[in-house]
């Protein structure tokens, strides 16, 4: 039986090309898409992703979600990604529309209807938040939680067994370099021109950010090590927790690896994380070339 994936996201650039390789993959089955605010206003994420399923003639259902965090108000990355967070080409209105459960309700049901399914986060964790807060018992049903970026304290602490894909995994080498994107649009396909032309924006205010050339692309990696984790080569496992209070660092993701968060010295700072004793899956390098070879799979 083919894994089942459940994939929540704010739909932009990078994570239409995530979707394209899950919805593409011959090796997992997508039982169904929410969406959250992030990148873009909640509303245009989910536009967005019924339109990249419908490019890849896929009817998996789209449930939308959370319009702002938590705790604090919605930021876009308009900046990064274009107003339509996917670079602003006049991509036409999708022909479906989004289910009417909400997406925190949809991840309770399709968990509980599919237990051992892998979770793939692309996005804010505000849904998943919400489905936890409303059911925790959600966390020990789910068999593997990919998590591109950081992730609250409410999942980090909620028992399910979380995989960290950091940044720095889609940068230097496993970005996209003009090469690699030409060899891309070579394949010809609707898929391939719309994951290069999406990303134009993206590319641009990457070099603006990192003054590095290519397409940067965090979501795609992270679904490519969900689809495959063998891709990833260096790994840990750490206790870790998130700075939400500090204005400088809010969200700062801080990874315990060097093992000290048990200290005498440490332990009143980590106190929470060491009650809930689960230690966080962290990646730290992946082997570019396999996680290419990947994307250009579900690309041709």
């Amino acid at each position: 039986m083919k894994p089942l994936f459940l994939v929540d996201t704010d739909t932009a650039s990078d994570d239409a090309v995530a979707l394209i390789m899950a919805l593409r993959s011959p090796q997992v089955r997508v039982l169904a898409i929410t969406t959250v605010a992030g990148n873009v206003a909640v509303q245009q994420a989910t536009r967005n992703a019924l339109y990249t399923a419908e490019l890849c003639g896929a009817d998996v259902p789209v449930f939308m979600g959370a319009e702002k965090p938590l705790h604090r108000p919605h930021q876009s990355a308009h900046w990064f990604h274009g107003r339509d967070g996917l670079g602003d080409h006049g991509y036409p209105a999708p022909k479906r529309a989004p289910e009417k459960l909400q997406a925190a309700e949809a991840i309770i049901a399709t968990i509980e209807s599919n237990p051992g399914l892998v979770l793939v986060t692309l996005g804010p964790l505000t849904n998943i938040a919400l489905a936890l807060q409303r059911n925790p018992g959600i966390a020990s049903k789910v068999d593997r939680c990919v998590v591109m970026g950081g992730a609250p304290c409410i999942v980090l602490r909620s028992g399910l067994l979380v995989e960290l894909v950091g940044w720095h995994l889609c940068r230097g080498e496993a970005a996209l370099n003009p090469g690699d994107i030409k060899h891309v649009l070579s394949f010809g396909t609707p898929q391939a021109r719309f994951a290069m032309e999406c990303n134009s924006r993206a590319q641009e205010a990457y070099f603006e950010q990192t003054g590095e050339h290519g397409i940067s692309l965090p979501d795609p990696v992270a679904m490519s090590i969900a689809l495959d984790p063998t891709i990833v080569t260096q790994q840990s496992e750490n206790y870790v927790d998130v700075e939400t209070s500090s204005e400088l660092t809010l969200g700062m993701t801080v990874v315990d690896r060097l093992n000290v968060a048990g200290n005498d010295r440490n332990r009143t700072v980590w106190a929470a994380v060491l009650e809930g004793g689960e230690k966080t899956k962290v990646y730290w390098t992946i082997d570019n070339k396999r996680w290419k070879q990947a994307l250009y799979s579900t690309l041709r």
